[in-house]
């Protein structure tokens, strides 16, 4: 139903399959999957910090003196300008990460953000805590983006999907040191007792922009600016051990170079690129339906408005709720971790449709029983909506926690990857602005009747995964670059095959490996291709 199924002869896909040697048993690999933890990977932990963080401060007794007690108004502006700082950034970040590199563009946004963390933790008022929470915001969507696209274009294409889950699984990481700390600070009655998390929130831009320097620039982003030999260089050190000869890595320099010369003689300049095509359209329609549905799936309210729901089935203690807090937090983290480690090896389609037929069921059981503890104030409902939180993070996790970013790399060409990730973003921070800024007034409110607009929600939601969502399992990034282009994707394999049958790589095979100098050094050499 979803389209997108006609595949080229999978070179690479055959290649990856008879590779029976595990990562872990390459070491020059796997240091690059240890290296991608603090920095493109533990990215989203400044935005599980955020969510985590803001959720335990309003159960934080010297936050709430100092702000006067925010109303609804007050505390969803509070959240919203982290979103609305996001939205600002959105236009220009795809032109930092394509034209600057995807190395650049992380250090950018944590820079930002590292300043953002600064002026939150040191705010002397309302004024001063939400132009921090702006900056914080207007500086994630280019580490967001530019590491997404970093981790599909690094990874071994038989980890690249996991590794991409793990992006979005490292959310909870931040998010659990943000609840424990709040827990921990709750009782203090100075200002440290909100300064402290907000103090902390600078620690994963720092990781970021400590350890960014060790991890070579994208390969396909190399070969786009003319710079084959640093990119066959860093395909070689990473993909085959520093095997010159290896026929994996000729393919697969071939077949990227062959598809971004075809993505070029193909596609409009700029933003036009994004409508200029049927193909394009639809990648934009799902990205942006994306958007919307990770943070209209009822995600926010959980993530920045817990103790308002809490309060909303009878649960007053600030203790409680940071423990339930954490006590949730954890659990994400370990149900998004499997997850994220299960998921990517099924077909991506199936686990959408599973995902939000599931949140569906839920989140329509969570309305009842909110619904009779507000009608008779029945115990049992109270437990009920406790339990259906818990429930509710793997249905949530299993799809868009653990497909999303993994699902955008794969949907999008190269040369609109950033754009079509950016897109994802704006959509995304637009419904999170939105939702930040209305879901305290509506539950204040409307109590449970405002859930119900999330349950008629899920269900469009079905019916668009069901009805759009192409099947993207299984193949290369170049061999899903014409994902609907069906005609390009024949003269994509003709050259692809042209290209290997020249041996037109940029290095000249002669040894068993490559100069042990030019390997360790590969991204920085100022060299041109041939």
């Amino acid at each position: 139903m979803g389209g997108g199924d006609t595949q080229i002869d999978p070179i690479i896909s055959r290649l990856v399959a008879e590779d029976k040697v595990p990562w872990y048993q390459k070491r020059n690999l796997r240091m690059l999957y240890l290296l991608m933890f603090p920095t493109c990977i533990g990215i989203e932990m400044t935005s599980g910090f955020d969510s985590s963080m803001m959720n335990g401060l309003q159960a934080v007794n010297s936050w709430e003196s100092f702000f006067h007690n925010p109303n609804s108004t007050t505390l969803g502006l509070m959240s919203s300008l982290y979103s609305l700082g996001s939205i600002a950034s959105l236009p220009i970040v795809p032109f930092i990460t394509d034209r600057l590199g995807r190395r650049m563009a992380i250090i950018f946004g944590s820079i930002i953000m590292l300043i953002g963390a600064i002026l939150q933790m040191a705010a002397q008022d309302f004024a001063m805590f939400v132009i921090a929470r702006f900056l914080l915001g207007f500086g994630i969507p280019f580490a967001i983006v530019a590491a997404s696209s970093m981790i599909g274009e690094l990874s071994y294409p038989k980890e690249r999907a996991r590794i991409g889950s793990l992006f979005n699984a490292s959310w909870f990481i931040g998010a659990i040191v943000a609840a424990g700390v709040t827990l921990g600070t709750f009782s203090m009655q100075s200002t440290w007792g909100w300064r402290i998390p907000s103090a902390l929130q600078m620690c994963p831009s720092l990781l970021q922009i400590i350890f960014i320097w060790f991890l070579p620039e994208s390969p396909r982003w190399l070969i786009s600016k003319g710079r084959g030999e640093e990119a066959y260089a860093v395909l070689t050190k990473y993909h085959a051990e520093g095997d010159v000869n290896s026929p994996f890595v000729k393919a697969e320099y071939a077949e990227i170079e062959a598809t971004l010369e075809l993505e070029l003689e193909n596609a409009k300049s700029g933003w036009r690129q994004m409508m200029g095509t049927p193909g394009m359209r639809k990648r934009v329609l799902i990205c942006s339906f994306l958007g919307l549905a990770t943070q209209w799936s009822g995600n926010g309210l959980t993530s920045y408005f817990l103790s308002k729901i809490l309060d909303n089935v009878g649960i007053h203690d600030n203790k409680v709720k940071n423990e339930i807090n954490l006590a949730m937090t954890c659990w994400g983290f370990v149900n998004a971790t499997v997850l994220a480690l299960t998921v990517p090896k099924m077909k991506r389609r199936t686990v959408f449709l599973v995902c939000t037929v599931s949140l569906t069921l839920i989140f329509t059981g969570w309305t009842i029983a909110s619904a009779r503890y507000a009608i008779d104030g029945d115990q049992a409902s109270s437990r009920a909506v406790i339990a259906f939180i818990f429930l509710y993070s793997p249905a949530y996790n299993c799809g868009f926690n653990a497909l999303t970013y993994a699902f955008l790399v794969e949907l999008f060409p190269f040369h609109a990857r950033a754009k079509g990730i950016a897109v994802f973003q704006l959509w995304s921070r637009a419904a999170g602005f939105f939702n930040q800024f209305v879901n305290p007034i509506g539950i204040s409110n409307a109590g449970w009747k405002y859930y119900i607009s999330y349950c008629v929600w899920l269900l469009f939601e079905v019916v668009f995964v069901y009805l759009v969502f192409p099947e993207t399992s299984g193949r290369s990034l170049e061999e899903l670059a014409f994902l609907f282009e069906d005609k390009i994707q024949e003269q994509q394999q003709q050259r692809v095959e042209r290209e290997m049958e020249e041996d037109s790589t940029p290095v000249v095979p002669g040894h068993n490996s490559i100069d042990k100098d030019k390997e360790d050094n590969a991204f920085h050499i100022e060299t041109s291709t041939r």
